[in-house]
């Protein structure tokens, strides 16, 4: 009986935790074709222009989201995707002289010692802030920061 009581137990704690680890999937790399349609129309609309670096699918919060990469006159450009087509985040490579001061002044800072690899404008719906990609000590780093220079979660 104490056996059977146990086996019952992990087996509940087993299915309880089950949707937990099946909540966020790493992202993986996809082809056009393994996309929902509404993405592939999606693709169509945003990469005109531009030429498609490649595609992939995470699972985050239990939401698919789908990343585009692009490369417009040479510079990437990202697109993360709903499962619908809609734009939930658009990372465009820019200069760090193009964005705001505050921003620029702490995305310098956080790199003092080590290199500034990428600059990137991110637009999360109607939020956007500035990521500075920093290689330091052998490590990538990555620092988000809003336009008054204050570090964004």
């Amino acid at each position: 009986m104490m056996k059977r009581l146990m086996f019952l137990t992990l087996m509940l704690c087993g299915l309880a935790l089950q949707p937990l680890s099946a909540q966020d999937q790493p992202e993986t790399k996809v082809k056009l074709q393994d996309l929902p349609p509404a993405v592939q129309e999606a693709v169509k609309v945003h990469s005109k222009g531009a030429t498609v670096r490649g595609f992939s699918k995470e699972i985050k919060d239990g939401r698919a989201l789908y990343e585009v990469e692009l490369s417009v006159k040479g510079q990437t450009r990202d697109l993360t995707l709903d499962a619908q087509g809609s734009v939930v985040a658009d990372e465009q490579q820019t200069a760090l002289q193009d964005i705001p001061a505050a921003a620029r002044a702490a995305i310098e800072k956080a790199a003092t010692g080590g290199k500034l690899t990428l600059v990137e404008k991110v637009i999360e719906g109607s939020s956007i802030f500035y990521e500075g990609h920093i290689t330091k000590g052998g490590k990538e780093l990555e620092i988000k920061v809003d336009a008054n220079g204050k570090p964004v979660e």
